[in-house]
């Protein structure tokens, strides 16, 4: 039912007093270092990524900070519905100091993963105080239908560099995301197609045609979950919209989906 699933919470906490660790500016994002997400309803299929802070850990005089990490999921039943992970211990650096460390979890679903609400636990231990928080956070699968998920930049195509939403003129960035929920013809093949336009701050596209792709035929892996990635050469200073539109050719339906991005100039 899970293809992947890693640390993921949100936070509900009340301010946290001088010397306890907390954690703080939980969002819910469209992949790591991405944007902020509107909601938490995932379609089956989807990756849902929170990125938090936590604040008190104890930074040796090197920067060093070992802190772990552990979860779990239920169902709306309170069940188990995904082996539990203990506490993994893990280790940064602070190189500009304090004692505040981003972090980043993720909880990925297919598209067999049943509708429904889910729970996700987490537990953050700093390992040298010993001082432990346990998390909370509630999400929905909702129900199967034509969409385009699995949003995320990275600055290259294996997607092992994330990147922002934030730019320089010069840069080049990969846009990845899935599309799920299409029809298939007789032959168990997809006919569907996407298009990317790249609107600017007055909403008008940024070049007279778009950026289009086609699928017409796939391996029986991706016959329920079809990845795109366009190339985004950033060449000016401004905000953009990066629009994103899918439709499958069968069905007779359309999708569309937009991320901001922020071009800015170096001085």
């Amino acid at each position: 039912m899970w293809a992947t699933l890693a640390l993921t919470t949100a936070l509900q906490l009340a301010p946290a007093q001088e010397g306890t660790l907390a954690i703080r500016n939980v969002r819910i994002t469209h992949g790591v270092l991405g944007p902020e997400r509107k909601d938490n309803r995932l379609l089956p299929g989807d990756v849902l990524v929170v990125a938090f802070e936590i604040e008190g850990l104890q930074v040796k005089d090197d920067g060093r900070v070992q802190y772990g990490m552990g979860m779990e999921m239920t169902d709306s039943k309170g069940e188990a519905v995904f082996p539990g992970r203990g506490l993994q211990d893990l280790e940064a650096v602070n190189t500009l100091g304090g004692s505040t460390l981003p972090a980043f979890a993720r909880a990925e679903t297919n598209p067999n993963t049943a509708p429904g609400e889910y729970t996700l636990t987490v537990t953050v231990k700093d390992r040298v105080s010993g001082k432990t928080q346990k998390l909370n956070q509630k999400f929905e699968v909702v129900r199967p239908r034509l969409g385009l998920v699995r949003f995320a930049l990275s600055y290259d195509p294996t997607q092992s560099m994330p990147a922002p939403p934030v730019a320089v003129p010069g840069q080049n960035l990969m846009l990845n995301f899935a599309m799920v929920g299409f029809q298939l013809d007789a032959k168990k093949q997809p006919n569907v197609t996407v298009e990317m336009r790249v609107l600017d701050e007055r909403g008008r596209s940024t070049l007279p045609k778009p950026f289009v792709g086609a699928v017409q035929e796939v391996a029986e892996g991706y016959r329920a979950l079809i990845p795109w990635q366009f190339l985004l050469q950033v060449n000016r200073p401004g905000r953009f919209q990066v629009s994103i539109r899918g439709t499958d050719n069968l069905s007779k339906k359309s999708v569309t989906e937009t991320l901001d991005l922020t071009v800015n100039e170096v001085k």
